[in-house]
């Protein structure tokens, strides 16, 4: 039997903090770092960070559909950052922080739309939603320092600083959906 596998790109916010928290999830097989949304083909991490290139940091995030289902993945995605801040994720600042869901096919639109509703509707935070959800394009993976980063550098003082805070919410919030959860 062959496993499924879907893909879905989302953009939170630094894209170190989103891939920490979407690997930590049973059913995500694979999260890689890009550049997504933007109009610059080929784009470095020194062309988005000037804010010229249109691009937001994004997550390819692999997964196996029969063990968590692109709606959970939304939930989570959520929950782990502010999506009322435009161009901005805390101390990171500039277009490439935008908050973008960037929809496959119709049925992730529908998905996408639905899910943006029901946060509106629970209104956790004080200001409105921002995220867009947009037709995915092309995804540019971003330089190898990027990827696996917190992994890679856990003393970070950025790790420490917003990664950690982060990675204990989603535990906190989503312990039953972990990996090497029970």
């Amino acid at each position: 039997m062959t496993e499924k596998r879907e893909t879905a790109a989302l953009a939170a916010g630094c894209f170190w903090c989103v891939e920490a928290a979407f690997s930590r999830l049973r059913g995500v097989e694979a999260v890689v770092s890009g550049y997504a949304g933007g109009t610059v083909p080929h784009p470095t991490y020194q062309e988005v960070c000037s804010g010229t290139t249109g691009h937001a940091e994004t997550v390819l995030i692999t997964y196996n559909p029969d063990e968590i289902s692109f709606s959970e993945l939304l939930e989570v995605f959520w929950r782990i950052h502010d999506p009322t801040t435009r161009n901005r994720q805390g101390a990171d600042v500039g277009t490439q922080y935008r908050s973008v869901i960037f929809y496959r096919d119709e049925r992730q639109r529908e998905m996408a739309e639905r899910s943006l509703r029901q946060a509106e509707e629970a209104n956790p935070w004080p200001e409105p939603i921002v995220t867009e959800i947009l037709p995915f394009g092309n995804f540019y993976e971003a330089e190898g320092y990027h990827q696996d980063y917190y992994r890679m550098n856990p003393h970070q003082p950025y790790c420490r600083m917003v990664i950690d805070p982060k990675i204990k919410k989603l535990e906190k919030a989503f312990s039953s959906r972990l990996k090497n959860s029970p």
